[in-house]
């Protein structure tokens, strides 16, 4: 890898405009150094189900059972992101021995799917919130100038997919969220009212409250203020 690599990555990725073609061309780029696929997202210390995913690469069958079975809940690798300031890799918490007993149950299901080695790059976002880039494949990561690209990259990525987010939206929402919350939601973060949400969406003043009461419940909040807070904190509202 070289400087000239890393140039090229950021200067095809700033002229995509949707997280599809940049899922492509990072999954390609991370292809050549043995990582299969990649998730990146945020993650709520707070309260894990306001945690969001922005990109999911993993394979569909993947996919489905780490939603299904609720691994998020117990993922090591977003135990480690709150304490981790640094790029890390699984075999760095392999010897540091910091995986807990669900933690090294759930490195299992992963290796059973063909992933023994993975590259994480946390970035903070905030006291309550951290970003992911999660990498995951079959070779080792020890060369210093081969993590500082793939954290270059991480980055930029996740830099970039951010700002296409209150236009084109998460792979996996946060708490599960409809798109007909998000939307709804996203204009509380506006400061519109009921009846004005309910105008703008075309739909009646009782379901524009019901969505957002549904949002409301399942983001765990009480108020408008906070909730319209969450999905800002999201990237779901140009500020």
């Amino acid at each position: 890898m070289s400087d000239l690599e890393a140039f090229r990555f950021i200067s095809r990725l700033r002229r995509l405009d949707h997280p599809r073609d940049c899922q492509r061309l990072f999954h390609d780029a991370i292809g050549r150094y043995g990582f299969d696929t990649f998730a990146m997202g945020e993650l709520d210390l707070v309260d894990r189900g306001r945690s969001a995913f922005h990109i999911i690469d993993w394979p569909e069958d993947w996919r489905r059972f780490y939603v299904a079975s609720g691994l998020i809940h117990h993922d090591p690798i977003l135990d480690e992101i709150s304490v981790r300031r640094e790029p890390f890799t699984w075999s760095d918490l392999r010897r540091d021995r910091k995986f807990s007993k669900a933690g090294t149950q759930a490195l299992k299901a992963i290796a059973a799917a063909g992933w023994t080695e993975g590259f994480v790059v946390p970035l903070r976002q905030s006291s309550k919130r951290i970003a992911l880039v999660s990498l995951v494949g079959h070779r080792l990561c020890r060369d210093e100038a081969e993590r500082a690209f793939l954290t270059i990259i991480s980055l930029c990525l996740h830099s970039h997919v951010r700002t296409l987010l209150s236009r084109r939206g998460f792979a996996l929402a946060p708490a599960g969220l409809t798109r007909r919350e998000l939307a709804c939601v996203k204009l509380v973060a506006s400061g519109l009212s009921d009846g004005e949400i309910a105008a703008e969406l075309g739909i009646a003043r009782s379901t524009a409250h019901e969505y957002i009461e549904n949002a409301k419940r399942r983001l765990n909040v009480r108020s408008r203020p906070h909730l319209a807070a969450i999905i800002t904190a999201l990237g779901m509202v140009d500020v």
